[in-house]
């Protein structure tokens, strides 16, 4: 007969008094002496061990510090696209003709991002988050500094140019692979009715990284006469930006893999090629993914890139005084992002964004009218735009994350979010100006409203990954 010694599923082997360890201790023992099962269980095997959780501290910081040098090093040349590159790289064009030049290389980078998205969404949907972010943030940060050394055009002549858009094409492809990795980084660690406030600290490296790079133009043009600031004070804020860079690289280095795809690869649940199972098994959702973060696109890069040209060479506002306005306008930016989460929280994403995008085409309809009613006006016209786009940018990486499965989230959301940068941003500086110069700000105004209802269209189509689904990380096929 056996003989019960305790509970328990394992064993150990005694013979002769010595014993066999098999892991196991006292249990239930059978008619050969000493044959025991232990409750005491065996390790699991080492590729099924899950990591130890990463604190909310550190995958906080590592996202939002990430983000931030990104944003940065984006936004600086956002800003040289207006203040310095149609002096230095198209000098021979006329002023018009030179800033759409310009504006021209600036929609390079959200080409590029797509490509960053596929290439990072790979190895990040096959190798994991930590690595690719790593890597993404080492190709930014290196294109940033290149832009800060090249020479210019009346020293290689149209090299000079050609340098620059290649250059520009790799701080695409970085931010293309940055986004996608930061929400993944902070949503997939996220508990459970916080995913939202989690998901919006990537996005608040955007305000961040805004109001850094507006300071330090704003302190150079202080300080330095414009020759100095032509001749070389242009080059500081891109060649710092590696300092910031050794600080990201830091961060990420001192995270673990998110439990979330650590499941998915204890699992092997990961797919060989997330591009074509994308494109394959998720065409819808990377349609409406696109379509809902259009408006957010164009609502930002109109209220950055478009108004600072716009304001300094047609109103005739000073380059200082312009900056002061848009960085007032970025502290409600930043302001309402938490807000947003909150609120996404606790009454849905997709409802959040719906409300704001609504108020969002109103907005387009009331812009021209507020633009033109002098600096005052002005001023409430950038703090009403930048706040819907907190409202707005807030809760949006998160509703595009929840859009697909653990194997591809990072692959189709990266995708979603920078083909809506094409559609919404590369070219929205551009049409505004053009459709200013031709038919004046209220057309300007309408196009940014009918953006809008092109997005309320997809976010009324879409729908996302319940709440144990998405971190369960359901098999992919």
């Amino acid at each position: 007969m056996w003989r019960k010694f305790g509970g328990g599923a394992q064993a150990r082997l005694v013979a002769g008094g010595g014993p066999f360890d098999r892991g196991i201790d006292p249990g239930w023992a059978g008619p050969i002496t000493g044959f025991r099962f232990s409750s005491r269980r065996m390790p699991p095997p080492p590729s099924s061990l899950t990591p130890s959780p990463n604190s909310a501290r550190r995958v906080l910081l590592a996202s939002l510090a990430g983000t931030t040098i990104e944003f940065f090093d984006f936004y600086i040349y956002a800003t040289a696209a207006v203040l310095v590159f149609p002096r230095l790289f198209f000098p021979n064009s006329d002023p018009a003709s030179a800033t759409l030049q310009s504006f021209a290389t600036f929609a390079i980078a959200f080409i590029a991002r797509p490509i960053g998205s596929a290439v990072f969404g790979h190895f990040g949907d096959r190798i994991g988050r930590k690595a690719t972010l790593v890597a993404a943030l080492l190709t930014m940060g290196l294109s940033t500094v290149a832009i800060g050394l090249l020479p210019v055009y009346a020293s290689i002549g149209i090299l000079a140019p050609i340098l620059l858009a290649l250059c520009r094409f790799g701080q695409g492809l970085g931010l293309g692979g940055e986004w996608g990795g930061a929400v993944l980084l902070a949503t997939e660690n996220a508990p459970p009715g916080k995913r939202a406030w989690y998901g919006m600290f990537p996005q608040l490296g955007a305000p961040l990284g805004f109001f850094c790079s507006g300071g330090i133009f704003l302190l150079l043009t202080e300080t330095m006469s414009n020759a100095e600031f032509l001749r070389f004070g242009w080059r500081i804020p891109f060649i710092a930006s590696s300092l910031l860079v050794f600080v990201g690289l830091y961060v990420r280095l001192k995270i673990s893999e998110t439990p979330v795809f650590q499941k998915a690869r204890d699992r092997d649940e990961r797919v060989a090629l997330p591009l074509l199972t994308v494109w394959r098994e998720h065409t819808r959702a990377v349609i409406l993914g696109t379509v809902m973060a259009t408006a957010t696109f164009v609502l930002f890069y109109f209220l950055t890139v478009f108004c600072l040209s716009w304001g300094t060479t047609k109103l005739g506002y000073s380059r200082a005084h312009f900056l002061l306005v848009q960085m007032a306008g970025i502290v409600f930016f930043a302001l309402t992002i938490p807000y947003s989460a909150v609120l996404a929280d606790r009454h849905g994403r997709r409802f959040t964004l719906i409300l704001v995008t609504a108020l969002i085409a109103v907005y387009g309809l009331v812009f021209a009218s507020l633009f033109n009613a002098g600096p005052s006006g002005v001023l409430v016209a950038m703090i009403l735009g930048l706040a819907l786009m907190g409202m707005t940018y807030g809760p949006l990486g998160t509703l595009l994350s929840e859009l697909f499965p653990t194997g591809v989230r990072y692959t189709g959301s990266s995708i979603s979010f920078n083909l809506a940068g094409i559609f919404g941003a590369s070219l929205a500086p551009y049409i505004a100006t053009w459709l200013a110069t031709h038919y004046g700000l209220g057309a300007v105004g309408c196009y940014l409203s009918g953006a809008s209802l092109l997005t309320l269209v997809g976010l009324i189509l879409s729908r996302g990954t319940p709440e144990a689904a998405f971190a369960e990380a359901p098999p992919v096929v």
